[in-house]
């Protein structure tokens, strides 16, 4: 069972806790994070991307030229795919990519991302984050405080106004909670900062 310190908003070690083993402790699945990680990215596309057909672009309805007697290849239309300006053959039209994976496949990922980040150090836990106003000053302080350094995510169990607009102006860092947590933001953010509350709530959710 992994153990961790807490540490307050003042970069001082309170406690420790241990952590549960199968949500922090378990070997991470690559295979499955890519998996996940795929998925979520088809998942955003828009698919709003279009050409024109043949049949779709101005003009081409009257026949070039006589169909024998020219010397010239027969042709029907000036918006025949080989004339420039011509319609495209088989070209992209608007679509979905939208598909599923398995709930089992989408939890694997997030508890194999949250082990990784126990075992390369990268996970920091803090009691709490008591902030009174909306102060960005106070969040760099923290961090700060916390030697956290980089791209951060920071994870909380539930919506702190306080909290998530004193972070939205700092660069590199994001907040985001436990029930829209993603595999894209476990891997795109280096460190990742969470409450006591967060880590009791991850352990009730994916144990």
């Amino acid at each position: 069972m992994p153990s961790i310190d807490v540490y307050n908003v003042e970069g001082k070690k309170v406690k420790s806790v241990d952590l549960k083993e199968e949500v922090f402790g378990i070997e991470p699945n690559e295979a499955v994070v890519h998996s996940v990680l795929v998925n979520f990215l088809a998942n955003q596309r828009q698919g709003t991307q279009s050409t024109k057909t043949r049949a779709e672009v101005r003009g081409g309805g009257r026949k070039p030229w006589r169909q024998k007697g020219t010397g010239r290849a027969r042709q029907g239309s000036i918006r025949a795919p080989q004339w420039i300006k011509g319609g495209i053959a088989l070209g992209p039209k608007p679509r979905s990519y939208k598909y599923t994976v398995n709930k089992k496949e989408r939890r694997l990922a997030i508890k194999s991302l949250l082990s990784s980040k126990v075992l390369e150090n990268e996970l920091t836990v803090v009691d709490t984050f008591a902030f009174d106003t909306i102060k960005t000053k106070q969040m760099v302080n923290a961090l700060t405080n916390l030697k956290v350094e980089g791209k951060t995510l920071i994870l909380l169990a539930d919506k702190n106004e306080n909290v998530q607009k004193s972070a939205r102006n700092i660069e590199g860092v994001k907040t985001t909670l436990v029930n829209t947590i993603n595999v894209y933001d476990l891997l795109k953010y280096k460190n990742l900062v969470i409450t006591l509350d967060t880590v009791k709530k991850l352990e009730e959710v994916y144990a």
